[in-house]
Protein backbone atom coordinates (compact mmCIF):
# COMPACT_ATOMS: atom_id res chain seq x y z
CA UNK A 1 0.00 0.00 0.00
CA UNK A 2 1.32 3.87 -0.98
CA UNK A 3 1.90 6.10 2.30
CA UNK A 4 0.00 8.48 3.57
CA UNK A 5 2.63 11.04 2.39
CA UNK A 6 2.90 9.75 -1.18
CA UNK A 7 -1.12 10.22 -1.33
CA UNK A 8 -0.90 13.69 -0.09
CA UNK A 9 1.74 15.11 -2.33
CA UNK A 10 0.25 13.28 -5.56
CA UNK A 11 -3.45 14.33 -4.96
CA UNK A 12 -4.82 15.12 -8.86
CA UNK A 13 -8.40 17.05 -9.05
CA UNK A 14 -10.66 17.18 -12.41
CA UNK A 15 -13.74 18.54 -12.31
CA UNK A 16 -16.21 17.76 -15.36
CA UNK A 17 -18.22 21.21 -15.50
CA UNK A 18 -21.07 21.08 -18.31
CA UNK A 19 -18.47 24.35 -20.34
CA UNK A 20 -15.23 24.07 -19.02
CA UNK A 21 -13.23 20.75 -17.60
CA UNK A 22 -10.96 21.73 -14.27
CA UNK A 23 -8.01 20.19 -13.25
CA UNK A 24 -4.55 20.01 -11.57
CA UNK A 25 -2.48 18.48 -9.23
CA UNK A 26 -2.58 19.53 -5.43
CA UNK A 27 0.53 22.06 -6.27
CA UNK A 28 -1.93 24.01 -8.48
CA UNK A 29 -2.49 26.03 -6.04
CA UNK A 30 -5.57 28.10 -5.51
CA UNK A 31 -6.66 28.11 -9.35
CA UNK A 32 -6.51 24.91 -11.75
CA UNK A 33 -6.05 24.46 -15.57
CA UNK A 34 -8.79 24.69 -17.25
CA UNK A 35 -10.19 23.61 -20.85
CA UNK A 36 -13.48 23.67 -22.48
CA UNK A 37 -15.38 20.63 -22.15
CA UNK A 38 -15.57 19.48 -25.49
CA UNK A 39 -13.56 17.38 -28.49
CA UNK A 40 -13.38 18.03 -32.30
CA UNK A 41 -13.42 14.87 -34.08
CA UNK A 42 -11.25 15.73 -37.63
CA UNK A 43 -11.57 14.70 -41.03
CA UNK A 44 -8.76 12.11 -41.20
CA UNK A 45 -9.78 11.97 -45.22
CA UNK A 46 -9.15 15.64 -46.14
CA UNK A 47 -6.21 16.35 -48.24
CA UNK A 48 -4.75 18.75 -45.80
CA UNK A 49 -5.03 16.46 -43.06
CA UNK A 50 -2.54 13.85 -45.55
CA UNK A 51 -0.10 16.95 -46.45
CA UNK A 52 0.09 18.34 -42.91
CA UNK A 53 1.64 14.91 -41.29
CA UNK A 54 -0.59 12.91 -38.54
CA UNK A 55 -3.14 14.25 -36.74
CA UNK A 56 -4.94 12.91 -33.68
CA UNK A 57 -8.46 11.65 -34.53
CA UNK A 58 -9.95 14.09 -31.67
CA UNK A 59 -8.45 17.05 -30.47
CA UNK A 60 -8.95 18.64 -26.93
CA UNK A 61 -7.92 21.59 -25.26
CA UNK A 62 -6.79 25.04 -26.08
CA UNK A 63 -5.87 24.15 -29.81
CA UNK A 64 -9.17 22.94 -30.79
CA UNK A 65 -9.56 26.60 -32.76
CA UNK A 66 -6.61 25.92 -34.81
CA UNK A 67 -8.32 22.34 -36.03
CA UNK A 68 -12.10 24.15 -36.75
CA UNK A 69 -12.88 23.58 -40.34
CA UNK A 70 -16.47 25.29 -41.87
CA UNK A 71 -19.47 26.43 -39.81
CA UNK A 72 -21.28 23.82 -41.16
CA UNK A 73 -19.37 20.82 -39.66
CA UNK A 74 -19.10 21.82 -36.02
CA UNK A 75 -23.02 20.83 -35.14
CA UNK A 76 -21.47 17.40 -36.05
CA UNK A 77 -17.65 17.29 -35.64
CA UNK A 78 -17.15 19.66 -32.21
CA UNK A 79 -18.66 17.54 -29.16
CA UNK A 80 -19.63 18.53 -25.88
CA UNK A 81 -20.03 15.63 -23.93
CA UNK A 82 -21.49 16.72 -20.83
CA UNK A 83 -23.80 19.57 -21.87
CA UNK A 84 -26.47 18.42 -19.69
CA UNK A 85 -24.00 16.78 -17.12
CA UNK A 86 -25.44 13.08 -18.17
CA UNK A 87 -23.78 11.22 -20.97
CA UNK A 88 -26.14 8.12 -22.14
CA UNK A 89 -24.19 5.37 -21.58
CA UNK A 90 -24.26 4.54 -25.19
CA UNK A 91 -22.84 7.74 -26.51
CA UNK A 92 -19.40 6.29 -27.91
CA UNK A 93 -18.46 9.69 -29.18
CA UNK A 94 -19.08 11.52 -25.47
CA UNK A 95 -17.16 8.83 -23.59
CA UNK A 96 -13.90 8.99 -26.53
CA UNK A 97 -14.19 13.02 -25.35
CA UNK A 98 -13.46 12.21 -21.91
CA UNK A 99 -11.25 9.69 -22.42
CA UNK A 100 -9.32 12.33 -24.38
CA UNK A 101 -9.46 15.32 -22.28
CA UNK A 102 -8.37 13.48 -19.02
CA UNK A 103 -5.55 11.93 -20.59
CA UNK A 104 -4.87 15.27 -21.79
CA UNK A 105 -5.20 16.65 -18.25
CA UNK A 106 -2.84 13.88 -16.54
CA UNK A 107 -0.33 14.01 -19.34
CA UNK A 108 -0.04 17.57 -18.75
CA UNK A 109 0.88 17.37 -15.22
CA UNK A 110 3.24 14.00 -15.23
CA UNK A 111 6.01 14.97 -13.12
CA UNK A 112 10.10 14.11 -14.44
CA UNK A 113 10.28 12.28 -11.25
CA UNK A 114 10.83 8.64 -11.90
CA UNK A 115 9.76 7.67 -8.79
CA UNK A 116 6.17 8.96 -9.73
CA UNK A 117 3.83 5.67 -9.46
CA UNK A 118 0.78 7.48 -10.31
CA UNK A 119 -1.88 10.30 -9.04
CA UNK A 120 -4.81 9.40 -6.62
CA UNK A 121 -7.18 11.21 -8.79
CA UNK A 122 -10.53 12.70 -6.96
CA UNK A 123 -13.21 13.11 -10.42
CA UNK A 124 -16.61 15.36 -9.46
CA UNK A 125 -19.43 14.87 -11.59
CA UNK A 126 -23.35 16.22 -11.72
CA UNK A 127 -25.00 15.10 -8.44
CA UNK A 128 -27.75 13.54 -10.39
CA UNK A 129 -25.11 11.05 -12.40
CA UNK A 130 -26.00 7.78 -12.50
CA UNK A 131 -24.10 4.63 -11.20
CA UNK A 132 -23.39 3.80 -14.79
CA UNK A 133 -21.15 7.12 -15.16
CA UNK A 134 -19.37 6.26 -12.63
CA UNK A 135 -18.81 2.87 -13.99
CA UNK A 136 -17.75 4.31 -16.99
CA UNK A 137 -15.41 6.66 -15.69
CA UNK A 138 -13.54 4.36 -13.78
CA UNK A 139 -13.22 2.05 -16.89
CA UNK A 140 -12.21 5.00 -18.80
CA UNK A 141 -9.35 6.29 -16.08
CA UNK A 142 -8.38 2.43 -15.93
CA UNK A 143 -7.71 2.25 -19.53
CA UNK A 144 -5.68 5.55 -18.91
CA UNK A 145 -3.35 4.30 -16.57
CA UNK A 146 -2.57 0.79 -18.62
CA UNK A 147 -1.52 2.63 -20.83
CA UNK A 148 0.62 5.70 -19.37
CA UNK A 149 0.89 4.77 -15.60
CA UNK A 150 -1.02 7.68 -14.28
CA UNK A 151 -3.64 6.86 -11.69
CA UNK A 152 -2.60 4.59 -9.15
CA UNK A 153 -6.14 4.78 -7.64
CA UNK A 154 -9.44 6.92 -8.15
CA UNK A 155 -12.39 8.39 -5.99
CA UNK A 156 -15.76 10.25 -7.36
CA UNK A 157 -17.71 12.88 -5.80
CA UNK A 158 -20.86 14.98 -6.40
CA UNK A 159 -19.67 17.94 -7.17
CA UNK A 160 -21.92 20.31 -4.81
CA UNK A 161 -20.24 17.75 -2.11
CA UNK A 162 -17.33 19.31 -3.49
CA UNK A 163 -18.32 22.60 -3.30
CA UNK A 164 -19.05 21.97 0.70
CA UNK A 165 -15.96 20.29 1.48
CA UNK A 166 -13.87 23.06 -0.39
CA UNK A 167 -15.61 25.69 2.20
CA UNK A 168 -15.85 23.62 5.07
CA UNK A 169 -20.00 24.26 5.47
CA UNK A 170 -20.91 20.08 6.64
CA UNK A 171 -24.96 21.56 6.87
CA UNK A 172 -25.37 24.01 3.81
CA UNK A 173 -27.77 24.20 0.46
CA UNK A 174 -25.10 23.93 -2.61
CA UNK A 175 -26.55 24.99 -6.34
CA UNK A 176 -23.68 24.13 -8.49
CA UNK A 177 -25.33 26.02 -11.76
CA UNK A 178 -23.17 25.63 -14.71
CA UNK A 179 -23.27 26.22 -18.59
CA UNK A 180 -26.15 23.20 -18.92
CA UNK A 181 -27.64 22.53 -15.81
CA UNK A 182 -28.34 23.67 -12.02
CA UNK A 183 -28.45 21.57 -8.82
CA UNK A 184 -29.98 22.28 -6.04
CA UNK A 185 -28.28 20.23 -3.13
CA UNK A 186 -29.33 19.83 0.58
CA UNK A 187 -25.87 18.68 2.58
CA UNK A 188 -26.22 17.16 5.97
CA UNK A 189 -22.74 15.86 6.32
CA UNK A 190 -23.73 14.14 3.07
CA UNK A 191 -25.56 15.00 0.13
CA UNK A 192 -29.12 14.18 0.94
CA UNK A 193 -29.71 12.67 -2.12
CA UNK A 194 -33.31 12.24 -2.48
CA UNK A 195 -33.61 15.91 -1.57
CA UNK A 196 -31.59 16.77 -4.84
CA UNK A 197 -33.42 19.13 -7.50
CA UNK A 198 -32.13 18.90 -10.86
CA UNK A 199 -33.23 22.28 -13.18
CA UNK A 200 -32.68 21.76 -16.91
CA UNK A 201 -31.64 25.04 -17.03
CA UNK A 202 -28.08 26.74 -16.94
CA UNK A 203 -25.38 29.30 -18.81
CA UNK A 204 -26.63 28.00 -22.28
CA UNK A 205 -29.95 29.30 -21.54
CA UNK A 206 -28.70 32.40 -20.93
CA UNK A 207 -26.30 31.58 -24.17
CA UNK A 208 -29.39 30.83 -26.47
CA UNK A 209 -31.36 34.23 -25.40
CA UNK A 210 -28.59 36.16 -26.03
CA UNK A 211 -28.50 34.88 -29.49
CA UNK A 212 -31.79 35.43 -30.09
CA UNK A 213 -31.04 39.18 -28.90
CA UNK A 214 -28.08 39.33 -30.92
CA UNK A 215 -29.99 38.54 -34.00
CA UNK A 216 -33.05 40.93 -32.95
CA UNK A 217 -30.41 43.90 -33.23
CA UNK A 218 -29.12 42.76 -36.49
CA UNK A 219 -25.78 40.38 -35.33
CA UNK A 220 -27.21 37.42 -36.72
CA UNK A 221 -24.74 35.85 -38.72
CA UNK A 222 -22.55 35.74 -35.81
CA UNK A 223 -24.59 33.54 -33.38
CA UNK A 224 -23.90 30.71 -34.95
CA UNK A 225 -20.71 29.78 -32.70
CA UNK A 226 -21.31 28.68 -29.74
CA UNK A 227 -17.91 30.07 -27.67
CA UNK A 228 -18.29 33.43 -29.47
CA UNK A 229 -22.20 33.92 -28.01
CA UNK A 230 -21.18 32.74 -24.76
CA UNK A 231 -18.16 35.54 -24.47
CA UNK A 232 -21.20 38.07 -25.29
CA UNK A 233 -23.38 37.03 -22.33
CA UNK A 234 -20.88 37.11 -20.21
CA UNK A 235 -19.56 40.86 -20.95
CA UNK A 236 -23.11 42.31 -21.23
CA UNK A 237 -25.50 40.31 -19.53
CA UNK A 238 -26.75 41.80 -16.08
CA UNK A 239 -29.08 40.47 -13.44
CA UNK A 240 -31.78 42.55 -12.73
CA UNK A 241 -33.07 43.99 -8.99
CA UNK A 242 -36.13 43.40 -10.39
CA UNK A 243 -37.00 43.34 -14.28
CA UNK A 244 -39.54 45.46 -15.05
CA UNK A 245 -38.20 48.16 -13.10
CA UNK A 246 -34.01 47.94 -14.38
CA UNK A 247 -35.50 48.02 -18.07
CA UNK A 248 -37.43 51.29 -17.32
CA UNK A 249 -33.89 52.33 -15.50
CA UNK A 250 -31.87 51.58 -18.78
CA UNK A 251 -34.51 52.64 -20.80
CA UNK A 252 -34.25 56.44 -19.65
CA UNK A 253 -30.61 56.24 -19.26
CA UNK A 254 -29.31 54.39 -22.43
CA UNK A 255 -26.21 55.77 -22.59
CA UNK A 256 -25.20 55.20 -18.86
CA UNK A 257 -26.58 50.74 -19.64
CA UNK A 258 -25.23 51.05 -23.16
CA UNK A 259 -23.78 47.36 -23.80
CA UNK A 260 -20.75 47.47 -25.68
CA UNK A 261 -18.33 44.19 -26.74
CA UNK A 262 -14.99 44.53 -28.89
CA UNK A 263 -14.03 41.12 -29.63
CA UNK A 264 -9.84 41.05 -28.85
CA UNK A 265 -7.88 40.33 -31.82
CA UNK A 266 -10.58 41.27 -34.49
CA UNK A 267 -12.75 43.89 -35.87
CA UNK A 268 -16.05 43.03 -34.29
CA UNK A 269 -17.51 44.96 -32.22
CA UNK A 270 -21.32 44.25 -30.54
CA UNK A 271 -23.21 47.80 -29.79
CA UNK A 272 -26.82 46.80 -28.14
CA UNK A 273 -27.43 50.88 -28.28
CA UNK A 274 -30.78 52.03 -27.93
CA UNK A 275 -31.54 48.19 -27.15
CA UNK A 276 -29.59 47.90 -24.66
CA UNK A 277 -32.12 47.18 -21.75
CA UNK A 278 -31.89 43.72 -22.96
CA UNK A 279 -29.04 42.65 -21.58
CA UNK A 280 -31.44 43.01 -18.44
CA UNK A 281 -33.42 39.67 -19.92
CA UNK A 282 -29.84 37.78 -19.68
CA UNK A 283 -29.66 37.79 -16.25
CA UNK A 284 -33.31 37.53 -15.28
CA UNK A 285 -33.39 34.73 -17.85
CA UNK A 286 -31.35 32.30 -15.70
CA UNK A 287 -32.77 32.40 -12.13
CA UNK A 288 -36.61 33.65 -12.91
CA UNK A 289 -37.92 32.65 -17.27
CA UNK A 290 -41.46 33.20 -15.90
CA UNK A 291 -41.47 36.99 -16.71
CA UNK A 292 -43.93 37.47 -19.91
CA UNK A 293 -41.50 39.24 -21.81
CA UNK A 294 -39.69 35.95 -22.96
CA UNK A 295 -42.80 34.78 -24.38
CA UNK A 296 -42.24 37.08 -26.94
CA UNK A 297 -39.01 34.86 -27.76
CA UNK A 298 -40.48 31.14 -27.15
CA UNK A 299 -43.35 32.03 -29.90
CA UNK A 300 -40.46 33.08 -32.19
CA UNK A 301 -38.95 29.77 -31.75
CA UNK A 302 -35.99 30.05 -28.50
CA UNK A 303 -36.28 26.81 -26.66
CA UNK A 304 -38.43 26.79 -23.87
CA UNK A 305 -36.44 25.07 -20.77
CA UNK A 306 -39.23 22.15 -20.01
CA UNK A 307 -39.11 18.86 -18.07
CA UNK A 308 -37.12 16.18 -19.22
CA UNK A 309 -36.16 12.83 -17.88
CA UNK A 310 -32.25 11.53 -17.38
CA UNK A 311 -32.16 8.44 -16.32
CA UNK A 312 -34.38 8.71 -12.90
CA UNK A 313 -33.97 12.40 -12.50
CA UNK A 314 -36.58 15.01 -13.98
CA UNK A 315 -34.54 18.04 -14.54
CA UNK A 316 -37.44 20.83 -14.28
CA UNK A 317 -37.20 24.24 -16.56
CA UNK A 318 -39.33 26.39 -15.72
CA UNK A 319 -38.92 26.27 -12.09
CA UNK A 320 -36.96 29.41 -10.85
CA UNK A 321 -34.35 29.50 -8.23
CA UNK A 322 -36.26 30.32 -5.48
CA UNK A 323 -38.96 27.79 -6.04
CA UNK A 324 -36.39 24.87 -6.46
CA UNK A 325 -34.75 25.71 -3.38
CA UNK A 326 -38.04 25.81 -1.12
CA UNK A 327 -38.70 22.29 -2.96
CA UNK A 328 -35.09 20.95 -2.20
CA UNK A 329 -34.95 22.11 1.66
CA UNK A 330 -38.38 20.81 2.52
CA UNK A 331 -37.62 17.28 1.26
CA UNK A 332 -35.74 17.48 4.42
CA UNK A 333 -36.18 16.86 8.10
CA UNK A 334 -38.51 20.03 9.31
CA UNK A 335 -35.53 20.61 12.43
CA UNK A 336 -33.03 20.53 9.23
CA UNK A 337 -34.63 23.03 7.61
CA UNK A 338 -33.70 26.34 9.20
CA UNK A 339 -30.04 25.11 9.49
CA UNK A 340 -30.37 24.73 6.03
CA UNK A 341 -32.03 28.37 5.04
CA UNK A 342 -28.66 29.78 6.74
CA UNK A 343 -25.62 28.33 4.51
CA UNK A 344 -26.76 28.59 0.94
CA UNK A 345 -24.15 28.39 -1.01
CA UNK A 346 -23.59 29.52 -5.12
CA UNK A 347 -20.96 27.89 -7.08
CA UNK A 348 -19.90 27.16 -10.22
CA UNK A 349 -19.39 29.67 -13.69
CA UNK A 350 -23.44 31.01 -14.01
CA UNK A 351 -22.90 32.55 -10.94
CA UNK A 352 -20.22 34.48 -11.86
CA UNK A 353 -21.79 37.37 -12.64
CA UNK A 354 -20.90 41.43 -12.07
CA UNK A 355 -22.05 44.89 -11.12
CA UNK A 356 -20.23 47.59 -13.46
CA UNK A 357 -19.85 50.51 -11.40
CA UNK A 358 -22.59 53.20 -11.63
CA UNK A 359 -25.20 50.12 -12.27
CA UNK A 360 -25.55 49.47 -8.36
CA UNK A 361 -29.05 50.53 -8.87
CA UNK A 362 -30.54 48.40 -11.04
CA UNK A 363 -27.96 45.35 -11.53
CA UNK A 364 -27.25 43.09 -8.47
CA UNK A 365 -25.13 40.07 -7.36
CA UNK A 366 -26.19 36.40 -7.85
CA UNK A 367 -26.64 35.91 -3.85
CA UNK A 368 -28.71 38.98 -4.18
CA UNK A 369 -30.91 37.94 -6.37
CA UNK A 370 -31.44 34.59 -5.27
CA UNK A 371 -32.30 35.90 -1.71
CA UNK A 372 -34.63 38.24 -2.87
CA UNK A 373 -36.55 34.97 -4.82
CA UNK A 374 -36.47 33.30 -1.69
CA UNK A 375 -38.05 36.11 0.56
CA UNK A 376 -40.82 36.27 -2.07
CA UNK A 377 -41.32 32.53 -1.03
CA UNK A 378 -41.61 33.60 2.36
CA UNK A 379 -38.42 32.46 3.80
CA UNK A 380 -37.06 34.89 6.59
CA UNK A 381 -33.50 36.62 6.36
CA UNK A 382 -32.15 33.60 4.38
CA UNK A 383 -28.09 33.74 4.07
CA UNK A 384 -27.02 33.39 0.86
CA UNK A 385 -23.36 33.44 -0.14
CA UNK A 386 -20.85 32.82 -3.43
CA UNK A 387 -18.18 30.55 -3.27
CA UNK A 388 -14.94 31.97 -3.38
CA UNK A 389 -13.31 31.90 -7.20
CA UNK A 390 -16.94 30.05 -7.93
CA UNK A 391 -15.58 28.29 -11.48
CA UNK A 392 -12.85 26.75 -9.32
CA UNK A 393 -14.55 25.82 -6.28
CA UNK A 394 -15.36 22.01 -7.20
CA UNK A 395 -12.33 21.51 -8.20
CA UNK A 396 -10.48 22.93 -4.88
CA UNK A 397 -12.84 20.03 -3.05
CA UNK A 398 -11.75 17.70 -5.09
CA UNK A 399 -7.81 18.34 -3.97
CA UNK A 400 -8.92 18.89 -0.43
CA UNK A 401 -10.96 15.62 -0.19
CA UNK A 402 -8.43 13.90 -1.74
CA UNK A 403 -5.50 15.09 0.99
CA UNK A 404 -7.60 13.97 3.70
CA UNK A 405 -9.06 10.57 2.86
CA UNK A 406 -6.74 8.06 4.09
CA UNK A 407 -5.08 5.48 1.06
CA UNK A 408 -6.40 2.64 2.89
CA UNK A 409 -10.19 3.80 2.45
CA UNK A 410 -11.70 1.55 -0.61
CA UNK A 411 -14.12 2.04 -2.18
CA UNK A 412 -17.93 1.05 -1.96
CA UNK A 413 -20.57 1.11 -4.13
CA UNK A 414 -23.05 1.27 -1.29
CA UNK A 415 -22.04 4.57 -0.15
CA UNK A 416 -20.34 5.70 -3.46
CA UNK A 417 -17.04 6.53 -1.58
CA UNK A 418 -13.85 5.32 -0.90
CA UNK A 419 -10.51 4.96 -3.18
CA UNK A 420 -11.18 2.56 -5.97
CA UNK A 421 -7.48 0.83 -7.01
CA UNK A 422 -7.11 1.13 -10.45
CA UNK A 423 -4.37 -1.64 -10.96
Amino acid sequence: MMSEAYKQAHTFGMDFGTSHFKFGPITSGERPDVIENRGYFTDRTSLIQQVSGPVENVIVGKDIPLYLESREDLSTRLVYPMRNGVIQKDNDRSWTVVREIARFALEAHRPPDSRFLGYYLVASLSAVSPRYMYEKLFDTLRNIDSEFGSVMAATIIPQPFSVAIAHKTPTCVVIESGHGNSQICPISRYPVRNAVVAINRGGGDGSALTAEILKDCGYGDLIHEESFVRNVKENIGLIPADLDASIQLAKNNPEKFRAVYRVPGTRIAIDLAENSWMRFLIGEYIFDPEHELFQSYFSRGLRKPGDVRFGDTLFRGMLDFGDAIVEAVERCPVELQSHLYRQILLSGGNFAWQVPAGMEDAAVSAPAKVKTLLEEKGIVDPTVTIAQNPQYSVWRGCIVYGYAVTADFSWTWEKFEGWLNLR
